[in-house]
């Protein structure tokens, strides 16, 4: 506990009504004098204007009193956001990857997850950075936001004392996926999150030859533009992809093309090389940021999505 305050929304929400107290207190002060004035001073009363030379105890006062404010709401100010960058020696360390447009949430045991998971009454470091473009990441429920800046590593810490689901989303127009850049703070019971921590440590499961393909699709961020039940989004949708006939925009022009497992990795790789009409070219490409094992994993889970619609057809 620091300055009073147990977490950080204690200290935003009293620097925010410290500074609403004020601002009323001078709303009614002035609002009064204003009224007070007309009806005191009114021209019925005062046919005649008179010549004010001054007061000298009103300017002293009406100089210094403000001085006064302005540096009491510094002072909160500067004590809260101290306290905001000060993490706490025990917090918990989680490294948070933002892209166009999901988040990624890798744990100091390797284990990863697309939502962020973590214990109730324990402060947690976020790690932030971002493989791509600037994104801005933001928790409303503990009062912190922060940029997420490619190349550079920026931080926040909060401490959740409520069980429960929130929401986290990102703040900064990344594109035209932005609206869907959101995902969900599950805060859990001490006991829970152990357990859970403890079975994912982000390995295959036992005898699991590579990466599993579904959870790339969702963890690398495949789904904030690509449906797989075919319903329409900022990318087409990747239901029954394998195999499809599509038209694609190759240098500008149109041509027939059948979704094989070539057409798969080249769409990974140089997504802009054959773009689906009617789509922009607006995916970035994943060269450098998946292994040849994590390809290999999305392209069999998108041949089994084909294989899905089909037993579902028959």
């Amino acid at each position: 506990m620091v300055h009073g305050w147990t977490n950080l929304s204690s200290s935003v929400d009293s620097v925010f009504l410290f500074i609403m107290g004020i601002s009323l207190v001078l709303l009614v002060g002035v609002t009064g004098a204003m009224v007070y004035f007309a009806v005191r001073y009114r021209r019925s009363r005062h046919p005649r204007a008179e010549n004010i030379e001054g007061n000298l105890p009103l300017e002293i006062v009406w100089t210094v009193v403000p001085t006064l404010l302005v540096l009491a709401i510094f002072w909160v100010g500067w004590k809260s956001f101290v306290y905001m960058r000060t993490v706490p020696q025990d917090a918990m360390l989680v490294k948070v990857t933002a892209r166009m447009w999901s988040w990624h949430f890798t744990y100091e045991n390797g284990a990863t997850s697309e939502v962020l998971k973590i214990p109730v009454n324990r402060p947690v470091k976020l790690a932030i950075t971002s493989a791509d473009v600037l994104h801005s990441l933001s928790i409303p429920a503990f009062r912190v936001k922060e940029d997420a800046v490619p190349g550079r590593e920026n931080y926040l810490w909060f401490q959740p004392e409520v069980t429960g689901s929130y929401d986290l989303f990102c703040t900064e127009y990344c594109g035209m996926g932005h609206s869907a850049m959101i995902t969900k703070v599950e805060v859990m019971a001490e006991k829970d999150f152990n357990a859970w921590y403890l079975e994912a440590t982000g390995k295959s499961a036992p005898g699991k030859a590579g990466p599993d393909g579904a959870k790339l699709f969702a963890e690398k961020g495949c789904s904030a533009c690509h449906s797989i039940d075919g319903s329409p989004k900022v990318g087409p949708t990747l239901k029954g992809v394998f195999g499809h006939r599509m038209t694609v925009l190759t240098n500008g022009k149109e041509r027939e093309i059948t979704a094989d497992e070539a057409y798969l990795r080249r769409s990974l790789l140089d997504p802009a090389a054959d773009v689906v009409k009617g789509f922009p070219p607006i995916m970035p490409s994943q060269k450098g940021v998946l292994t040849d094992a994590e390809i290999d994993a999305l392209v069999e889970y998108l041949k089994t999505l084909r294989e899905h619609e089909h037993e579902r057809e028959h």
